[in-house]
């Protein structure tokens, strides 16, 4: 029997979707209940779900190749994350933008590694061939300029990296995302963008990117809908949140959360890339930069990276912010889970979980 591969690189070149392979694929659907429940395949119209899905397979394939080896140098192709993920996705963002009839904000969860850029790119291609214009942005174009958060160091001397909150424009991403919800035909906007590379690394605003007709914005983070928790959660809160210093600096971040709210209702829907263990992120960033420095480029040790990360986890802990998010049937849309080897395992809505 033909792997699942197989079958899709002879979809993808015009091969015949035979009785019996057709037959296949509705089996696979079957068999992913939850899965299939995600992205509105039931069971009269699996058949159905087969055919349109091999038929946009086919459309893309010869850009989607492309993509993935000259901007994203994947190898080899992930037909299967196609075939199962970012097709199905795509279709349903699609058929949500056209009964919404406006911009649809697509909000983006996900830790470090967890794949949201290469989501972004595979997407916003998928879209263009669907005949809808998507653009990818992040909560990170929202940084505060170099001048801006060197003065909130002076105020907060904890806020010693960008990321946390507080350390964004969160008015410039709400005004941005109202220009283009209300653009007019024609109107061009102006898309706030960020070089991580200036001033050593610090970063700062760059020239913006102007954008006409967008259908549908991914925008993503890594606590992209992220909501406020009680402060009494904080008293036994897990490592690396230890001593009074960390449950202040901690309490601190969460107060600042609340200024993110009204951002976080321009979105329309929200997704999670969630990991089985909050703690891969750490060692896929240790992994890149030991990549980095075997290359003969500059990277990071073991301890600065543990250093890095964990500030991240006293500003917004993973168990603390996230999970709830997973397992919350409103504010949550769908839910990635992104397995060991960064392929996505099980996709679900978290109303459909029993």
């Amino acid at each position: 029997m033909q792997s699942l591969d197989d079958i899709l690189v002879d979809l993808a070149i015009g091969g015949s979707l035979s009785p019996f392979i057709e037959q296949q694929l509705v089996e696979a659907f079957r068999q992913d209940v939850d899965r299939s429940r995600a992205f509105g395949v039931a069971p009269e119209t699996m058949r159905e779900a087969v055919r349109s899905r091999v038929q946009l397979l086919r459309s893309v394939y010869p850009t989607f190749v492309e993509l993935c080896q000259q901007t994203l140098q994947i190898q080899p192709l992930p037909l299967t994350t196609l075939w199962d993920l970012w097709l199905p996705l795509a279709m349903q963002l699609a058929a949500q933008r056209q009964a919404l009839g406006h911009l649809l904000v697509q909000g983006i969860l996900g830790g470090q590694g967890t794949g949201k850029t290469t989501l972004a790119h595979i997407l916003t291609l998928i879209l263009r061939q669907l005949g809808y214009r998507a653009l990818s942005w992040s909560l990170d174009d929202l940084y505060k300029t170099y001048a801006d958060r060197q003065q909130l160091q002076a105020t907060d001397p904890r806020l010693i990296w960008r990321g946390p909150p507080g350390t964004h424009d969160v008015e410039l991403g709400i005004q941005t995302l109202d220009q283009l919800r209300h653009a007019r035909k024609g109107e061009t906007i102006a898309i706030p963008r960020f070089d991580k590379s200036a001033h050593n690394g610090a970063g700062d605003r760059t020239v913006p990117e102007q954008v006409q007709a967008i259908d549908i914005v991914l925008f993503e983070g890594w606590f992209v809908g992220a909501r406020p928790i009680t402060n009494d959660a904080f008293e036994q809160a897990p490592p690396p949140i230890l001593t009074a210093a960390d449950r202040a600096f901690a309490r601190a971040s969460n107060d600042r959360l609340h200024a993110y709210l009204p951002l976080w209702q321009r979105l329309d829907h929200l997704m999670i890339l969630s990991l089985p263990n909050y703690r891969l992120s750490q060692q896929w960033r240790q992994q890149a930069e030991h990549k980095m420095i075997a290359q003969g480029k500059p990277g990071m040790s073991d301890r600065q990276i543990n250093a890095f990360v964990e500030y991240f986890w006293r500003s917004l802990h993973p168990q603390l912010f996230i999970e709830p998010l997973i397992h919350h049937p409103t504010l949550t849309d769908w839910v990635i889970e992104i397995q060991p080897d960064h392929t996505p395992g099980r996709i679900y809505r978290p109303g459909d979980r029993g």
